[in-house]
């Protein structure tokens, strides 16, 4: 029986990506200076104006006016003809300290003032509930439709500034459509869709530069990795309304956190709700669904199974997750000796995470497009890593 997945991305031009790039910018700036910064900033945008808001303690002195609106002139909103101006746009920033009966929670956890562990290290910065999800369809490891999807949106922002279709604007969106067959293998490219904003008469001569320069690259990549599948008898669909020109915040206002979807596998897989952006590691919204995405991806690349869906749970102020819970949809596998692998092979408290996985660094700005997982833009992300596939197998075997 034939069945059907869609998912979608959006370039960096889209307004709720500007709110979450100028967040995570803010972040990098603050981490520079103080890794152990708390930070918690939300940005939202609309015509002519910035609000960058939030929760903020650190030694850092930064200068948050001048952060956003580079992020805004290098997204490409430089001139008043786009709708959308980072050198004259209005910048207000609402910044308060971390809230001291968080921040109690987080500078020393239950387990540590119990007596319990005395390097239980911090606290989870709220409760919460993280996913991790891995897949053999394509060679990140992820779901065929974010990943096409993800890598037109790519390719769209990057022919828009190389100059290859001089005539696209910064905001726009992708969306791919995959047949899948009764085994759940991917068969088919069904539908895309892709939705920029061009220059005022230019959509006529969009059609021939986005299929040979953006879809077909990425298309032909896919075919590499599923030699079967078939990428030829697609619908395709471009700006469906007949016109795409007023765009970015001039048409919508934009607000950090609300493509969670589109940050993580593109409804593939279930998000715990929390958005990763403007968070320092502290928030187990973001460290703990890294650290969930890198042992699905490990798991995965151990050849235990096809695909694999983590979830953790935390309670605020508290170092270890209150549960662990692997899927791995029907294979060969026990499930609960899987649990135990990955307890003694991953750090699972928000100090172990961070330390694990290196997060006190500067790199959150280049997460905040192009989805957090699947690496389109060759960041480096430690959580995308498979160096303990092996490990993790070997323990699951001795176990």
């Amino acid at each position: 029986m034939k069945k059907f997945f869609t998912s979608e991305s959006v370039t960096e031009g889209h307004p709720d990506k500007i709110c979450d790039q100028i967040s995570d910018a803010i972040l990098d700036a603050i981490l520079e200076q103080d890794p152990e910064g708390r930070v918690a900033c939300e940005t939202c945008c609309t015509t002519g104006m910035v609000l960058c808001m939030g929760e903020i303690s650190t030694k850092a002195d930064i200068d948050i006016p001048r952060i956003a609106r580079e992020v805004i002139v290098d997204i490409g909103y430089d001139r008043a003809k786009y709708g959308f101006d980072g050198h004259t746009c209005s910048i207000l920033t609402s910044m308060d300290e971390q809230s001291c009966d968080i921040a109690m929670g987080v500078n020393e956890a239950l387990e540590s003032k119990e007596g319990e562990d005395a390097d239980a290290g911090n606290g989870a910065g709220d409760q919460g509930i993280m996913f991790g999800y891995a897949c053999n369809e394509t060679p990140e490891l992820m779901p065929l439709p974010i990943m096409l999807a993800h890598k037109m949106a790519y390719k769209l922002a990057q022919t828009r500034k190389d100059g290859t279709i001089p005539f696209i604007l910064p905001d726009g969106k992708t969306q791919v459509t995959v047949e899948y067959e009764g085994d759940g293998k991917p068969q088919r490219i069904d539908t895309i869709v892709i939705s920029t904003q061009h220059t005022d008469g230019s959509l006529p001569m969009l059609m021939h530069p986005l299929v040979e320069n953006v879809i077909t690259p990425v298309l032909q990549e896919a075919r590499q990795h599923l030699p079967w599948l078939d990428i030829d008898t697609y619908d395709l669909y471009i700006n469906p309304t007949g016109r795409f020109v007023q765009g970015g915040p001039a048409a919508d206002t934009g607000l950090t956190g609300r493509k969670i979807i589109v940050d993580t596998y593109g409804c593939y897989a279930p998000h715990g709700g929390g958005a990763f952006s403007g968070k320092d590691p502290t928030k187990v919204d973001r460290s703990a669904a890294y650290m969930a995405r890198h042992i699905a991806k490990n798991v995965v690349a151990s050849g235990l199974c096809d695909k694999c869906q983590v979830q953790l749970a935390y309670a605020i102020g508290m170092a270890l997750p209150v549960s662990l819970r692997i899927d791995t949809f029907g294979a060969n596998v026990d499930e609960e000796k899987l649990c135990n692998a990955v307890d003694r092979c991953f750090e699972l408290t928000p100090l172990g995470i961070i330390e694990a996985l290196n997060l006190r660094l500067p790199i959150y700005e280049q997460t905040s497009d192009y989805g957090h997982f699947g690496n389109v833009v060759g960041g480096n992300f430690t959580w995308e890593s498979t160096h303990k596939a092996g490990l993790l197998r070997r323990t699951y075997n001795t176990l």
